[in-house]
């Protein structure tokens, strides 16, 4: 969440930041500053009742060390009252501040000073294209191809759990295994440190970064009020939640290989078909804190990241930055990946780099110490590295040759060397 002090401070410049999303906050930005006046009032009110209870209290010592007893007693009274007047505005403090609190959680983060203004993806900006040389048109869509060549049995999936499930068999099934291990292996090699995290978390976990209150509706909770991940983003980043980091410590890099877990809740009637929107979905997902001076540049090393997986395919894809109205809840600057598809003559998002600067460690308070000893709050990252459904949803349509699909080089390994699936 953001800083109240800080909106307070700068009202005016974080309504206009805020206002270039998609959504209106004038008036919840207005409501959690009226919150934080309250709150410091209470808080000043409360400070000097405590203060004049401590002033009537050695009265009260001093008073009975001279016999004076009646005269204490009538202190004592005083003394008792405002211990009642400190009661309730503890406990008007606690609604407010719950109140406030509320209102911050709704308050997504303030976009970057130089993102693109915009009202959704159309507006995003395209950064740059790689691979226009692999380029090929074709119509014939990638459920097509996984169902004639026996990847994925798209009929299961709905028998077993409902629509937007698929079970993958055979080959399709050691595609999966085996792309997760590509991708683990190769975000290992450039520093990230491999962690297998839990499918189920704690609410405060899913507050932490973000995912609640705003998504809950798209998210799967338990009996045990406990979620279902949305992405490995959620426990990879609660990692260090409460704690203060050395600076010597930062940058952490992490990778996890996790199914995820999404309702999907408003996006009704978007790919019914095939592999690209799924309620249960496979990913590598990278994360990573950095010191607040740091955050950027590591944003653009993740984006290569991600972007070295469509490459080691040899997929062709662009990388685009969003635009205001397309950004997401917790991020201050986000580039997509999107790949080809040939069938659908367009590119899809497979990848979202995200700098979140502040935002989720506030939640979490995830901080550390600087050179200097002055304790700061770290700035936290995620991205795709990346959606494996998605990938190979663009492996199928883009080495389809119309009978076979040709296994790419890096795959080969994985399937005895042969050259297509068929």
């Amino acid at each position: 969440m953001l800083d109240i002090n800080f909106i307070e401070s700068n009202l005016v410049k974080v309504k206009e930041q805020l206002n270039k999303r998609s959504g209106e906050y004038t008036l919840i930005l207005d409501e959690a500053v009226e919150l934080n006046i309250q709150r410091k009032s209470i808080l000043k009110e409360v400070e000097n009742l405590k203060a004049n209870k401590n002033n009537l209290s050695k009265q009260v010592g001093e008073l009975m060390r001279n016999k004076h007893v009646e005269e204490a007693n009538k202190i004592k009274n005083d003394v008792a009252s405002i211990n009642t007047k400190i009661d309730t505005l503890d406990e008007k403090l606690k609604e407010v501040q719950e109140e406030l609190t509320i209102k911050l959680q709704n308050i997504p983060n303030i976009p970057n000073d130089d993102m693109p203004v915009g009202n959704d993806d159309n507006d995003n900006i395209e950064v740059r294209v790689w691979g226009n040389e692999f380029v090929k048109n074709h119509d014939t869509a990638h459920w097509d191809i996984a169902d004639k060549l026996k990847l994925v049995d798209f009929e299961a999936g709905p028998k077993l759990s409902g629509s937007r499930f698929v079970v993958y068999t055979g080959l399709g099934a050691k595609l999966v295994r085996s792309l997760a291990n590509i991708l683990l292996d190769l975000h290992t090699s450039k520093g990230y440190k491999e962690i297998t995290v839990p499918l189920l978390v704690n609410p405060q976990a899913m507050y932490g970064t973000g995912q609640l209150p705003k998504f809950k509706e798209d998210a799967y909770i338990t009996t045990n009020d406990q979620y279902l991940i949305p992405t490995g983003e959620v426990p990879l980043t609660n990692l260090h939640a409460g704690q203060i980091l050395d600076a010597n410590q930062l940058p952490i890099h992490y990778t996890t290989y996790s199914q995820c877990f999404r309702q999907e809740a408003g996006s009704a009637g978007r790919d019914t078909k095939g592999l690209i929107r799924l309620h249960q979905f496979n990913k590598v997902e990278l994360v990573k804190l950095t010191d607040q001076e740091s955050s950027e540049i590591e944003l653009q090393a993740m984006v290569k990241d991600a972007e070295a997986v469509l490459q080691l395919f040899n997929l062709p894809y662009r990388v685009v930055e969003l635009c205001t109205g397309d950004v997401g809840f917790s991020s201050t600057k986000t580039y997509d990946l999107e790949v080809w598809f040939p069938e659908q003559n367009k590119y899809r998002e497979i990848s979202s780099c995200s700098n979140c600067t502040d935002f989720q460690a506030r939640n979490m308070q995830t901080r550390y110490r600087d050179a200097n000893g002055e304790v700061k709050l770290v700035h936290t990252l995620n991205g795709s590295g990346v959606a494996i459904d998605r990938l190979i949803a663009a492996i199928l349509e883009n080495y389809w040759d119309g009978e076979k699909l040709i296994i790419p080089t890096v795959l080969k390994p994985y399937f005895g060397n042969q050259e297509f699936i068929k």
